[in-house]
């Protein structure tokens, strides 16, 4: 079936308005589904993309929102409507009976999920609840799951506060390793799906940076990117969740941090895949190569 290569963007965050900018770059067509027309949306619509309104949870926005459309990136920020989200997506594109290609962004911790565990957070429990409902519904999809982003704010905002104060990382993750990857990365493959889908159906790609490390060795990188001493210091876990919610967070979101901070400490991001450099043909970038091209954002 020859369909449309009009591409539908749900969740213009960090990874969706990156997809966005490196589609639009090759002049394939975008729309974007936003929850409301602001600024944001006008930064969109700069960027060459069409806009439109909606609710991934109410069908009949979801519904308008396909109209046309041959390809759908499906995502969402942290939500406890997501597993809701993902049932409607699926049922709506499955009535649509359109595309052919739905690639959703998942979480490379559902790798190491069963039906049953119960040492995820929320959040990670309906990504895996959501790939199940996506591949049940019979649609072409392409699942991404990445394990934690470089761009969070555990490596950036709070990093560049503690390294500005006392030329450390302050974080709660013991002696577990970790092999974040850069949003920007993630996009790519996203992108690379999403301008030729046919030979991704189907698949699961996961996503990491090149190698994986310790906390020691995370602020070598740092001290090597910014070109000044940058050491480790290991928080205890209670007073680090203690600190969480003065960051407003909302309890979901707050919930699923601290149980990465957790998952870190046993050793569950401790896990490198090639997913970046199979689909893109270019490796992931390295923490010193993130971090070197934010210097300033660092250092103050």
């Amino acid at each position: 079936m020859v369909t449309s290569n009009l591409v539908l963007i749900t969740g213009a965050g960090g990874v969706g308005r990156t997809v966005l900018e490196q589609l639009r770059a090759q002049d394939v067509p975008v729309r974007v589904m936003v929850r409301r027309d602001d600024d944001r949306a006008a930064g969109l619509r700069a960027l060459g993309a069409e806009v439109v309104i909606g609710d991934l949870t109410r069908p009949e926005t979801v519904a308008a929102a396909l109209e046309g459309v041959g390809r759908m990136y499906f995502a969402m920020p942290v939500s406890p409507d997501h597993l809701l989200a993902a049932t409607v997506v699926a049922s709506v594109a499955r009535e649509y009976g359109k595309l052919d290609a739905l690639v959703g962004l998942s979480q490379m911790t559902v790798s190491q999920m069963t039906a049953t565990s119960t040492e995820e957070s929320h959040q990670q429990r309906l990504h895996w609840l959501a790939e199940q409902v996506l591949n049940w519904s019979g649609l072409p999809v392409v699942h991404i799951r990445p394990t934690p982003f470089l761009d969070t704010p555990l490596f950036t905002t709070l990093a560049a506060r503690s390294i500005r104060e006392n030329g450390t990382l302050a974080l709660p993750f013991g002696t577990g390793r970790t092999s974040p990857v850069a949003v920007e990365d993630v996009a790519r493959v996203v992108a690379t799906v999403l301008r030729d889908p046919a030979p991704h159906v189907g698949q699961v790609y996961e996503l990491t940076g090149p190698r994986s490390v310790d906390m020691k060795e995370l602020a070598g990188e740092f001290s090597r990117a910014l070109g000044r001493p940058v050491t480790y210091v290991d928080v205890p876990p209670e007073r680090w969740e203690a600190e969480l919610p003065k960051l407003g967070m909302p309890p979901h979101l707050e919930q699923h941090v601290a149980v990465m901070g957790r998952l870190h400490r046993e050793n569950r991001y401790d896990r490198t895949a090639d997913g970046v450099e199979r689909v893109t043909g270019t490796p992931a970038r390295t923490i010193e190569e993130f971090v070197a091209a934010r210097r300033d954002f660092y250092l103050g």
